[in-house]
């Protein structure tokens, strides 16, 4: 696609060639961070793609070397919080049925998780039927260290992780490298980095299944494997409070750490992600996580805690946020509960009718 000299080049890239349909997220220096109208146009290629038989293969690729996706564009979000606006919702709205039509696309969506994939990073790749990681690839969701939650369907997808590896994923926010991405159901195949755009080529001329089939190799060893007895044990507790003193009486030094490193998570944040991963477990479609995690990044968005963290992590740059309320045992239950309660009507994200699925 060639651009006319003095115009800003598009944020996604959309173009075909053989029988593939080609999306690139194109703010490299943003590393692709998504902004409200990269969203619309992703499903505008999707509309147009749906049903156009010389396209057979959706390809999900991010410009430059850093990564895929940093996820939303969190400055404007702080900003919009602050002036208390309605941009973020309007944004989370549509991106949250963006992800549900991913998960749901007819024809193979194969996404490059390539480099850094987090937050809205996660929700327009780790819902396609093809996921492909390399072993420059770090997935997170990291969204307790700005005082959110995880959404874009994070919950459904950690929740669905084998033990308690995506409780410990969504809490800390670590960062899951190509073998443990597999592990915990986030990737599907290994590729290198150095292979992809061969892939990308043979795409254009093969199924989706034989291109990646030709490329995949087996990932190097990751660590979650190896930390699954203490994780497990650890994070199968009922509140994060215990949680934490499991881990710090573990006796294990990286479970320690983690203890040490969910410290300085926002507590509010905590404990609404971690009743939101245990609530997923009992769901019967992404689109019900989708409906409930709107509801928290609703409630995130009028907290506190979520500007704050932006402002220590991303603004000022401090690392130091001031959480409200500042320890776990200030969190009432009732606190929690009251993020998952049902919205005014009208203003649900509606992505399965009322019942208990969708409540």
């Amino acid at each position: 696609m060639s651009v006319p000299a003095g115009l800003p080049e598009p944020e996604v890239l959309v173009h075909t060639g053989g029988r593939a349909g080609f999306l690139t997220l194109n703010r490299p220096r943003a590393i692709n961070a998504l902004t409200h109208a990269m969203v619309r146009r992703i499903d505008e290629a999707l509309t147009a793609w749906e049903d156009d038989p010389a396209v057979t293969t959706v390809v999900l690729r991010g410009a430059g070397e850093r990564g895929l996706c940093a996820g939303g564009d969190i400055r404007a979000i702080h900003a919009d919080a602050r002036a208390g606006g309605t941009a973020t919702l309007d944004f989370w709205r549509d991106e949250y049925r963006l992800n549900a039509r991913i998960a749901r696309l007819a024809k193979p969506y194969v996404a490059f998780m390539d480099g850094i994939v987090m937050g809205g990073g996660v929700g327009v790749s780790g819902h396609g039927s093809v996921r492909v990681v390399t072993e420059r690839s770090r997935v997170a969701m990291p969204e307790t260290g700005i005082g959110f939650v995880p959404d874009v369907g994070g919950t459904w997808l950690l929740g669905r992780a084998p033990g308690e590896l995506g409780t410990h994923l969504a809490l800390t926010g670590t960062q899951a490298g190509a073998a443990d991405a597999l592990l915990t159901g986030l990737a599907d195949h290994f590729v290198p980095a150095a292979d992809l755009p061969a892939l990308a080529a043979e795409l254009t001329r093969l199924p989706a299944a034989e291109a990646v089939a030709r490329f995949a190799r087996t990932a190097p060893p990751g660590e979650l494997a190896g930390q699954r007895e203490w994780i497990d044990e650890c994070y199968r507790a009922d509140t994060v409070e215990e949680i934490v003193r499991r881990l710090g009486d573990s006796g294990i030094p990286e479970a320690k750490e983690t203890a040490t490193v969910l410290l300085t998570r926002s507590p509010t944040a905590l404990k609404a992600t971690l009743a939101a991963v245990r609530r997923a477990r009992t769901l019967d479609s992404l689109e019900a996580a989708l409906d409930t995690e709107f509801r928290l990044s609703r409630a995130a968005l009028r907290s506190p805690d979520l500007v704050e963290g932006i402002r220590a992590q991303v603004v000022d740059k401090d690392r130091n946020p001031r959480w409200t309320p500042p320890t776990l045992p200030e969190v009432t239950e009732a606190a929690t509960e009251s993020w998952f309660a049902p919205l005014p009507e009208g203003e649900e994200l509606g992505l399965t009718p009322p019942g208990p699925a969708g409540s």
